[in-house]
């Protein structure tokens, strides 16, 4: 839970990062002499392959991974033969095409000391690696690592970047108005002073109304500039239209792999307020890994995607629904006090244990809700409730 809890604080859209890793992935392959390497970082229930040299995957079921226990190690991990191995030897990377034999994985730890995933070479041919090789892998790996804390660095300085404007542009209104009314002021006095011919008052009150104006016009500017900053960092937000494309393209390919239809929702009249991003991914993207696993082949997963508009603060509301097994009363029960247990999928998925009780915790920190409906062999619906900050 404790490592799931350091991956969700990274807040990684698992897609975005692809182009980042290709100069590292394929040094990697270079210093170990494989046709393989890749970058993976583990959730409860996928392994996201964010960095890929010769060969094109973008995620995999966690069961089916040899990272899987790369993670649980200290220091390195290396399966001289995966045929030999019983824990892989039924595993379709060794059979045609793949063929795989040989891995060899690094964990890449967190400034903690936390396993968030791991860099793993692989080959079709078998291998031995070096000591100077390891440690070449292992200074490769702490590159990758100080990269995830700079990007998440980088977001982290957009969303304050976006905050101080917002504060600037609220400002910037709450100056306009006096300055206005100063103008509007020294207007009427400057008519005034000309009916009665008062030179020297004349010629200070236009400097007040030719400087309050200069004022007013620098408000003007402040507030266009904002609206080409928040434009800029956009990226740090996300509305309902562009949330439900990214959850399409990270989690469309489990759905048709298990052969279900993965259907979303979205509210029309609110699709393009934006809210924040914060935390949305490894939420929704939680609830449905679990509404994928426990859904039988050919099965319905629904996504519903809403944003309550109300005065003071709006509410995001996410909803994932299932044709599944359903939940027992007393799971119910122990998912809502963050005690959820691991169970096997539909398709005999292994299950972890954590998801659920990682998503409890996100919506906790978040300050939001959850509530689940159930009957046993029918389904399931999980609703999520989350106040957002109205911009």
């Amino acid at each position: 839970m404790e490592r799931l809890i350091h991956l969700s604080d990274l807040d990684i859209d698992y897609s975005s990062l692809s182009d980042n890793f290709k100069d590292l992935t394929h040094l990697a392959a270079k210093v170990a002499g494989t046709e393989i390497s890749l970058v993976n970082l583990i959730d409860s229930y996928t392994q996201w392959t964010i960095g890929n040299h010769g060969l094109d995957v973008d995620q995999t079921p966690r069961e089916d991974t040899v990272c899987q226990y790369t993670i649980m190690s200290d220091d390195q991990l290396e399966v001289p033969d995966l045929t030999a191995d019983e824990r892989f030897n039924k595993k379709d990377f060794v059979n045609d095409p793949m063929s795989l034999r040989y891995y060899f994985g690094i964990p890449l730890k967190d400034r903690e000391g936390i396993n968030i995933g791991a860099l793993c070479v692989m080959d079709t041919k078998f291998k031995t690696m070096s000591p100077e090789k390891i440690e070449l892998l292992k200074i490769i790996a702490g590159e990758i690592v100080n990269r995830l804390k700079s990007y998440k660095a980088m977001d982290d300085l957009k969303s304050q970047v976006n905050e101080a404007n917002e504060s600037k542009k609220k400002v910037a209104h709450d100056i306009r108005g006096p300055l206005a009314g100063i103008i509007g002021l020294s207007q009427i006095i400057s008519e005034q002073g000309k009916s009665a011919n008062i030179d020297e008052v004349m010629d200070f009150i236009n400097l007040i109304h030719s400087g309050s104006k200069s004022i007013l016009d620098l408000a003007d500017e402040i507030l266009s500039e904002d609206k080409e900053v928040v434009n800029q960092h956009s990226n740090t937000q996300f509305h309902l239209s562009s949330f439900r494309d990214k959850l399409k393209e990270l989690y469309g390919p489990q759905a048709i792999s298990k052969q279900l239809q993965l259907q979303f929702n979205v509210n029309q009249e609110t699709q393009y307020i934006p809210f924040s991003k914060n935390k949305l991914l490894q939420i929704t993207g939680n609830l449905i890994s679990n509404a994928i696993k426990f859904t039988p082949v050919g099965g319905k997963v629904t996504v519903g995607l809403d944003l309550i508009v109300k005065s003071d603060k709006n509410v995001l509301s996410i909803s994932v629904s299932d044709n599944g097994v359903g939940i027992s009363k007393d799971e119910i029960a122990s998912i809502l006090e963050g005690n959820s247990h691991t169970t096997k999928g539909t398709s005999g998925e292994k299950g972890y244990g954590f998801g659920l009780s990682l998503v409890k915790h996100l919506i906790e920190k978040l300050e939001g809700q959850l509530e689940i409906r159930s009957e046993l062999n029918q389904g399931t619906t999980f609703e999520v409730y989350l106040p957002q900050n109205n911009s």
